[in-house]
């Protein structure tokens, strides 16, 4: 396979990447608020999002193959107009639909939304390791570029979803995604240009699983780090916040909205800021890929501090208060700044484990265990949550970034 070359096909798949994300980011929080709004309990929540994480699951273990056997654009394309059909589909549902069918139909389409998702999530890691330059921290600073403006865009998203829900109600808002993301994908059809390769016939299934120990540790610890996340950001914190900000009143309602969607949108564009500054932060031109590991574990392990302080603190007030509110806000800032360190880190990492041959699938296999981690979060996210409280949470968080740690210490240095 040969190297293509051009930031013109880079430029591309990241502006296509950066519609989805914002799309993907407004319409969780359309669901996660619309829904709650409507009664549902923090578990019922959750449940709307399991088989969001599941077909994520699913998706990067096949998507790798399908990618290598038809093409990256392939898979791209697909990401884009699975994403189109979900937002549709989910305009269609009915209020006067009793609990059960409206679960259903919303864990369908949030599905769906998965499929999508890890689509264009896998083809658009996966074509930076084909055209980012080997020289120099080149590959870490495409990679770290990508990923940190993804979810800065995400995070903006998350306002949007906020912002058009207290505006013009749940249906309007989607139709009006579906149309912006549709025209989209029409312009990255028409401008894509070539040097993404179009896929080779000799690609096994079988091939999906790596044989690289690194490879396996690493999404090991993926997998436990982003569940770290989901368990407090999926429903946690915005039940919470709800909890704390609405007075139950419609304007409160709006408000809060708005306001948790501001901490939802800064949390993540901070984060996707860091990230995207991670190489400069590390002075990653000057390491080598022995020294960036031995960072990876220093920043696993600095990571436990913050949502292990924050349980204790949240668990040892008497009840919430604004003294209390400003130090969980800041306290997840600080995490999501480690968090975004890190993760930018285990973009870099299976990137360079990897070889051209072997990319799509050990991308995919590896956001195979980060979607199984947002699974496990997500579902943690909702029990924990109903069972403890946002202390629970938080300690459940700690616990898995212990278990990131482990998995970190476990690989060798190439």
């Amino acid at each position: 396979m040969t190297r293509p070359a051009g930031f013109a096909a880079y430029a591309t798949v990241t502006a296509a990447y950066w519609a989805f994300m914002l799309t993907d980011g407004a319409l969780r929080m359309l669901v996660l608020l619309h829904f709650h709004t409507l009664g549902f309990s923090p578990v019922q929540l959750a449940y709307l999002f399991v088989l969001y994480e599941v077909a994520g699951v699913i998706t990067n273990l096949s998507a790798g193959w399908i990618a290598a056997r038809f093409g990256l654009t392939s898979t791209l394309y697909a990401g884009l107009t699975l994403q189109v059909v979900a937002l549709l589909a989910l305009a269609q549902l009915d209020p006067a639909w009793g609990l059960a069918a409206s679960v259903a139909f919303v864990m369908a389409v949030q599905g769906l939304s998965g499929v999508a998702k890890d689509l264009a999530k896998m083809s658009s890691k996966s074509a930076v390791k084909l055209l980012a330059p080997k020289d120099g921290a080149g590959l870490f600073r495409w990679v770290a570029l990508l990923t940190g403006s993804k979810n800065a865009v995400k995070g903006a998203g998350f306002l949007l979803g906020a912002g058009l829900l207290a505006l013009f109600g749940f249906v309007p808002s989607i139709l009006a995604m579906a149309a912006i993301l549709f025209a989209i994908l029409i312009g990255v059809l028409i401008g894509m240009p070539k040097g993404l390769p179009a896929g080779r016939k000799d690609a096994k299934f079988s091939e999906v699983f790596s044989k690289n120990r690194n490879i396996n540790w690493l999404s090991f610890a993926r997998m436990f780090l982003f569940g770290a996340r989901d368990v407090w950001f999926v429903v946690g914190i915005p039940i919470y916040f709800y909890a704390v900000l609405s007075d139950g009143s419609e304007a409160g309602n709006r408000a809060a909205f708005f306001m948790i969607g501001t901490f939802m949108a800064v949390w993540t564009i901070l984060y996707g800021v860091v990230q995207g500054a991670a190489p400069r932060l590390l002075k990653a031109a000057s390491r080598s890929p022995g020294e960036l590991l031995g960072q990876a574990r220093f920043w696993v392990g600095l990571l436990i501090v913050g949502p292990a302080a924050l349980a204790v603190a949240v668990y040892a007030a008497s009840a919430p208060s604004t003294a209390l509110t400003t130090l969980v806000i800041l306290g997840l800032m600080v995490f999501g700044g480690i968090f975004a360190v890190n993760s930018s880190l285990h973009s870099y990492l299976i990137l360079s484990f990897t070889d051209d041959r072997r990319v799509t699938m050990d991308v995919g296999f590896y956001y195979m265990a980060n979607a199984a981690g947002r699974l496990v979060g997500t579902l943690l996210s909702g029990l924990s949550y109903q069972v403890g409280g946002l202390p629970l949470c938080l300690a459940t968080a700690a616990a898995m970034v212990v278990v990131s740690y482990f998995g970190v210490r476990r690989i060798a240095v190439a």
